[in-house]
């Protein structure tokens, strides 16, 4: 049985829709899905290189500790009577520093002299652990890998040696934490910012887990996992990897060079694209409708527009490649009928570019604040950097953000965030970017300016912003540190800490102020 012309035509013309349909779908999901894990990729790097950071200040100041006790030690080490003196001195370490479980007190004999907490019941034996051994063969400052300690316990040991005035080794001071028992990693690790799936752990440099989420991953030898063999390797980044449980993870390290250490932020790429899976169920529910008005509207005029119809099932076959708006409008409908199927085709191609529109949209945009996001941000740098035009950074964040989040709540903090956002864009020009940076951080990039103009416009945002009072009642005032280009620096990476490290300077000399590199503000 052969097919009428009007079943012909509404055949073909279906399947051209259907096709289009589908198409433009998937387009849309594969560009979210995409976006999803650019800038998921994106996020758990920086998340990463700040825990990195962080982890490494800390420990420096910790080093630095450790050598200031030693330094109150080399007259006491040698004197006998000062039993109470040096518990006392290991006591008051222990308590002023929350990094250690415990700590110690050894002569170069490898005797213990002292101890905090004194039960350990360790004075006066030999500190033989693998970790002592290698502390006192060092004589220098010392973050060991993790070993059993001479109390049974999984740990990791730091130590600074001590040495009288004349330079001789006189033994160590050090302090131990406890892999498997609560220790500092889990408060500067702890729970990820964030709290959308991704989580944190850090191995050491032979691959071994000294922290996890899962205390029982603790001790943990990954040693064929990329990311791992990375960080071993002395290398930052971020890359999709497929962990030791067979998950594929998407995941940002970066390294802790004083103790290389390795930190790992990740997300499960399931979880990260499961928003685009949504945005189709959308797309999918929203275009049943208009499939329905078109077939309707096919089956009524079929006899009539076999040519017309060619060219319109024609073009919209296409249009997914490239836009077929201008071709569709110049088809001659001369009936009624063929007009109105032209323009429903219109709607429904328009309406689904409006949908891969706004989600693209959305990839490039801070869902809280509306400001540009960290992934746009890198790109107009390395747009600015490649075409050699010139440009300066403001990055900034607000001073004590934790403090208003803890007393006002998060939605009260979300809202101080819009509150900068809305600002910082009060104070720019049309072609400057505000961008969120992430958490409380944020970047104005400024083309055509340089450092002297980049510090004027954050002036004017810190002073609107200490005379005006923030949505949580009370004033909020921002730091900030300048840096441009070429100015500062040649790579968006080495302008991007320079900026950071003039917001630290900022931070540390007061808070409420900006510093330009090289320069304080007056």
């Amino acid at each position: 049985m052969r097919l009428s012309l009007k079943y012909l035509i509404l055949s073909v013309a279906l399947m051209s829709v259907i096709l289009t349909l589908i198409s433009s779908i998937y387009s849309g999901y594969r560009v979210s899905k995409h976006s999803l894990i650019e800038s998921t990729l994106a996020t758990n790097q920086a998340y990463a290189d700040k825990l990195a950071n962080s982890t490494e200040t800390y420990l420096t100041m910790t080093l630095q500790i450790l050598k200031t006790s030693a330094e109150r030690l080399s007259p006491l080490i040698l004197e006998s009577g000062n039993e109470d003196v040096l518990a006392g001195e290991a006591d008051r370490l222990k308590k002023q520093t929350d990094t250690f479980n415990s700590v110690l007190i050894v002569n170069k004999e490898a005797e213990i002299l002292a101890t905090s907490p004194q039960t350990l019941g360790l004075k006066g034996k030999k500190f033989a652990s693998v970790g002592g051994k290698e502390a006192l063969e060092k004589r220098d400052a010392f973050i060991s890998q993790p070993y059993i300690s001479l109390t049974g316990r999984l740990v990791i040991f730091i130590s600074q040696p001590i040495f009288d005035e004349k330079g001789r080794y006189l033994g160590l001071v050090g302090g131990t934490i406890y892999l498997k028992e609560e220790n500092i990693l889990q408060t500067v690790l702890g729970e990820h910012f964030y709290k959308d799936g991704s989580y944190v752990y850090v191995v050491d440099q032979s691959g071994r887990i000294i922290y996890h989420p899962d205390p029982k991953r603790v001790n943990e030898v990954i040693d064929d996992n990329k990311v791992i063999q990375e960080l071993m390797a002395g290398f930052s980044g971020a890359m999709e990897v497929t962990n030791s449980q067979d998950k594929v993870m998407l995941a940002g390290y970066a390294t802790i060079p004083t103790a290389k250490w390795g930190v790992v932020s990740q997300k499960e790429k399931k979880s990260a694209v499961e928003p685009s899976v949504s945005m189709t169920n959308e797309m999918i529910g929203k275009t049943l409708p208009f499939l329905l008005v078109v077939l309707i509207l096919l089956f009524l005029i079929s006899k009539q527009i076999a040519l017309p119809l060619q060219k319109l099932a024609h073009y919209t076959e296409s249009s997914t490649e490239n836009s077929q708006e201008e071709k569709i409008n110049k088809v001659q409908t001369w009936y009624y009928e063929a007009s109105q199927l032209k323009k429903a085709l219109n709607y429904s191609l328009n309406f689904f570019q409006d949908r891969v529109n706004f989600f693209i949209h959305q990839s490039t945009t801070d869902p809280l604040t509306k400001v540009w996001n960290r992934r746009t941000m890198d790109e107009y740098m390395k747009k600015w950097t490649e075409q050699e035009t010139p440009y300066a950074m403001i990055i900034l964040d607000i001073d004590k953000f934790k403090r208003v989040n803890d007393t006002y709540g998060h939605a009260t903090g979300d809202e101080v965030l819009k509150f900068l956002a809305y600002e910082m864009k009060a104070v720019s020009r049309e072609q400057d970017r505000c961008c969120r940076f992430g958490g409380e951080e944020f970047v104005i990039l400024l083309p055509g300016t340089d450092a002297a103009g980049a510090y004027r416009v954050a002036e004017r945002l810190r002073k609107k912003m200490e005379s005006a009072v923030s949505p949580c009642g009370e004033i909020v005032t921002i730091s900030s540190g300048v840096a441009a280009f070429p100015e500062h620096a040649l790579h968006p990476a080495e302008l991007l800490e320079l900026a950071d490290q003039s917001l630290y300077e900022a931070k540390r000399s007061g808070r409420n102020r900006t510093i330009v590199q090289g320069k304080q503000s007056e």
